[in-house]
Parts: structure tokens; C-alpha cells; sequence
């Protein structure tokens, strides 16, 4: 489960080493999808959580791409996520007084339809519900998800906004480990070291988002500056071809397609060891 500059790959699926996020998108979701898809996005992240995604719009998106030939369904790596209700507004994709595990029944059929798919390829919790422990609920939730694998519905599992402790505590309880992991990447925070380390421990895929929102120091220190110049890159590509050497699967969400061309291109970029651990030893 390492990178090999195009694709990774578990037991159960291969997702593309770049993932197009939907998140914030609103209207323009639907000709973004297409646009990622036609510029060579093979892998787009989605939520049911109408707050901060256009989850209907994603499947737009895939329908004109469809229709214009550019991918089939089989080329394409779909994620979506399971969303707490104090995530949501009042549009929500299942019944507020249904038990947990009919919600993520009720909102992973939502997805299906909003997609237009019998089934997604990695299926998320989109964080736990507390933000210290792993509780009974996301047992609940969790036990769910795994029943919906085994339907056939997902092919992988994944938890988001998770910590450290939150993962060890799953390991504590038996619990299964999830085929993804996706956080929120912070220099500052030492690059979300601590559960990049359990990831690479239990062959876990670490997806970073914000790598470049959450970091603007980063893109504009010296050192990053230096290797794009000397790389003929521009920053935002070394900072994603620095995630992908320290084993990461990173999002992007640009709505620029100059800078979908560009992220893309990251992957092959040149970066030594050394770069990549000096890049690591920055704190934003």
C-alpha cells in the first residue's frame, strides 16, 4: 500500500494518486466534476452532508462525463461519507429519529441514487461523534458501515476527522481498522505525524486535505520557493509531492483547471529524500 506515483492500492480497491474534493462548491459542483474528470481526475471525494457539499451535483458531474465519453463508471474511484446530524442542516439524507445504524443505511442509499451507481468505492465516517473518544455510537455506526460493505454497496471502509487516541481506542475495542484514513494535514502540527505512523503500522491509507489552505507559510518559505524554482514547479506542486513521498493520498479541491493541470503533473515531480524530510521538519 505505498505510492507508485499513479495509483494506490489495499487488498480490496486501487484509488488514483490524486483525489478531486467537492467540498464548498455549491452550483458550480456539476461542470467542476466534469471539468476535474476531463483534465484527468480519476478519483472524486464527496459527502452526503448538503452543509458543505453538493453531493447531487457530484453525480451531474459524472453523468455529463459519462455522456461526453470521456470516463466510465469503472474508471472512476468514487468516495463519499456518512455525516453525524450535528453535522448537517436541516437537509438531511435520513430520518433524524431513526437509529444510527438505518441513518447510514438511509444516507448511503441517498449517495447510490445522488451518484447514480450501485456502489461507491470507499465509504467514510465523517468524523467520530466525539472529538476525544471513539464511543458506542460510531460502534454503532461503524457496525453498520461494514454491514453495507458486505451488501456490496461499498467496497472499502474509511473514518475522517480522526485522532490518534480515536484510532488506538478502535484497536482497543477489536474493532476493524479502516482501509482510509482522512484528516485535515497541518505543518504546524507536525504534518499529522503521530497518525500517519499508526496508518503506515496497520497498512492504512493516510488522505491529507488542506495541504495547501491549512499551510500558506509553507508555500511561501524559502525552502519550498527554492526546489520549485530549481524544479521549474511552483509550490503547490512540491507541497503535494512532498505528501505523496511521506505517504500520503492528497485532495485538492482547485477550481482551476491550470492548477488541475498542474496537480496532476505533481506525481512526477523530482524531490530527494533530503527535500522531502526538510520539508517535513517545517512547522508552517
Amino acid at each position: 500500500m505505498s505510492p507508485d506515483g499513479h495509483s494506490w492500492q489495499n487488498d480490496a480497491v486501487i484509488a488514483p494518486a490524486f483525489l478531486y474534493g467537492t467540498a464548498w462548491k455549491e452550483d458550480r459542483t456539476p461542470a467542476l466534476v466534469e471539468l476535474a474528470l476531463r483534465m484527468g481526475f480519476r478519483g472524486i471525494d464527496t459527502a452526503n452532508q448538503r452543509k458543505h457539499y453538493f453531493e447531487a451535483g457530484v453525480g451531474e458531474g459524472l453523468a455529463a462525463a459519462y455522456r461526453a465519453g470521456i470516463v466510465t463508471r469503472a474508471d472512476v474511484f468514487l468516495q463519499t461519507k456518512y455525516t453525524y446530524q450535528p453535522g448537517q442542516d436541516h437537509r438531511l439524507p435520513y430520518d433524524p429519529d431513526a437509529d444510527l445504524a438505518t441513518q447510514v443505511v438511509q444516507s448511503l442509499a441517498s449517495s447510490l441514487e445522488h451518484l447514480d451507481t450501485d456502489h461507491v468505492d470507499s465509504y467514510v465516517l465523517h468524523g467520530p461523534a466525539s472529538g476525544h473518544d471513539w464511543t458506542e455510537y460510531d460502534a454503532e455506526v461503524w457496525g453498520a458501515m461494514t454491514r453495507e460493505r458486505a451488501a456490496g454497496r461499498t467496497r472499502v471502509l474509511g473514518v475522517s476527522n480522526v485522532s490518534l487516541r480515536q484510532l488506538q481506542q478502535m484497536v482497543a475495542a477489536g474493532a476493524e481498522l479502516p482501509a482510509f484514513v482522512q484528516n485535515r494535514c497541518f505543518a504546524a502540527r507536525g504534518w499529522d505525524r503521530g497518525v500517519r505512523a499508526f496508518c503506515t503500522q496497520h497498512r492504512i491509507v493516510y488522505q491529507g486535505f488542506s495541504l495547501l489552505t491549512a499551510n500558506r507559510d509553507v508555500l511561501r518559505h524559502p525552502l519550498v520557493s527554492d526546489i520549485a524554482a530549481r524544479r521549474e514547479a511552483t509550490p503547490a506542486q512540491v507541497v503535494f509531492r512532498f505528501a505523496i513521498a511521506v505517504g500520503m493520498l492528497p485532495i485538492t479541491g482547485t477550481s482551476s483547471a491550470e492548477h488541475m493541470a498542474q496537480d496532476l503533473a505533481a506525481p512526477s515531480l523530482a524531490l530527494s529524500d533530503d527535500e522531502a524530510r526538510a520539508i517535513e521538519s517545517l512547522t508552517g
